[in-house]
């Protein structure tokens, strides 16, 4: 047995192993395969022959173990800190990909915004219809007057005038949509809180949505009015009483007024405006001529421009169908 293990070469099992390790070793680092690579040709026959031939200065035979050993040792030192190195940018990878994942979760799932809740409406109870477009609710068990904003209807109510025509159709009708229902109510900054005479103002709406203004309008018992400054849904009630009279409905259908003296003529809100010189106003009408060539302009008075229009059937002097004439002249457009 003896015998058989001192005739084995081992010069080449070793330098065959050490070969197969430097095969092994360039998946993980290519310094340790090097260097066993190195040792294998140092101990392979051949490759040693071949070396002691060509280099003559050095005593081959002493400095065989010597360069084994260095490299031995080079190889055993240099693996662990290679794999260290390994670990390190593995980890260091592992932690990029992690950082690069949580950035790209950040981005497809959004932190989720909490709404804003909407605020629950609140309705009144309307008690009382007075007119077209004055009614009464009761607000905190107060019953309070609410002027609507934005709309006008014949007048049926005021002791001085006579009833007005189509005044008792709107009124009916403003009954048969707002008495007994609750209503919500909203302001308009740009119209103030409250007229001269105390009343709310407010648009109304029904409990499903409904603009009761616009409606009144749509249907022919209002008609769009604004109070010398332009209001939030303006634009809305013109262009629906522009519909209105080209379909001629309610007060602008051709049998809507029996006589001529029944025809509805100035603004209520514009009435208010000017009531302290109403009775002036019809006094001096009679003194006015029809004359639809005048312009404005050319007109002595607010009053004289409602007398051209309203009498006379100048239409000219209301090109934008809002039932104020002459708006340089005539408030109330």
């Amino acid at each position: 047995m003896f015998k058989l293990f001192h005739k084995i070469n081992w010069n080449w099992v070793l330098g065959i192993f050490f070969f197969l390790l430097a095969l092994g070793s360039l998946s993980i680092s290519f310094l340790p395969a090097f260097f066993y690579f190195l040792i294998s040709l140092l101990l392979i026959p051949q490759t040693f022959s071949y070396l002691k031939e060509k280099i003559t200065f050095i005593n081959l035979e002493k400095a065989k173990f010597l360069i084994i050993i260095s490299f031995l040792f080079l190889a055993v030192a240099f693996t662990p800190k290679t794999n260290l190195k390994s670990d390190n940018l593995n980890q260091q990878k592992n932690i990029v990909n992690k950082t690069n994942q949580t950035k790209q979760q950040q981005k497809v799932i959004s932190p989720t915004l909490t709404p804003t809740p909407t605020p629950t409406p609140i309705f009144y109870l309307v008690v009382k219809v007075v007119d077209g477009d004055t009614i009464d609710a009761n607000i905190d068990n107060q019953i309070k007057r609410i002027r609507v904003i934005g709309i006008n209807t014949p007048e049926i109510v005021d002791p001085r005038k006579e009833i007005e025509c189509f005044g008792k159709e709107a009124s009916e009708k403003a009954k048969s949509i707002l008495l007994g229902k609750k209503v919500r109510l909203e302001k308009d900054p740009t119209q103030g809180n409250i007229d001269k005479y105390g009343r709310l103002l407010r648009y109304v709406f029904l409990e499903d949505g409904t603009d009761f203004g616009l409606l009144m309008i749509k249907e022919g018992y209002a008609y769009e009015h604004t109070y010398n400054i332009p209001y939030k849904y303006q634009q809305q009630y013109k262009q629906a009483q522009k519909e209105a009279e080209k379909e001629k409905k309610g007060l602008w259908a051709d049998d809507a007024c029996v006589t001529p003296t029944q025809i509805y003529v100035p603004p209520a809100t514009t009435t208010i405006q000017n009531q302290t010189n109403s009775s002036t106003v019809n006094e001096s009408s009679s003194s006015f001529v029809c004359n639809c060539s005048k312009t404005c302009s050319q007109m002595v008075s607010c009053e004289e421009a409602y007398f051209q229009l309203n009498n006379c059937g100048c239409s000219a002097r209301d090109a934008d169908h809002d039932g104020v004439p002459c708006e340089s002249i005539c408030p109330g457009g």
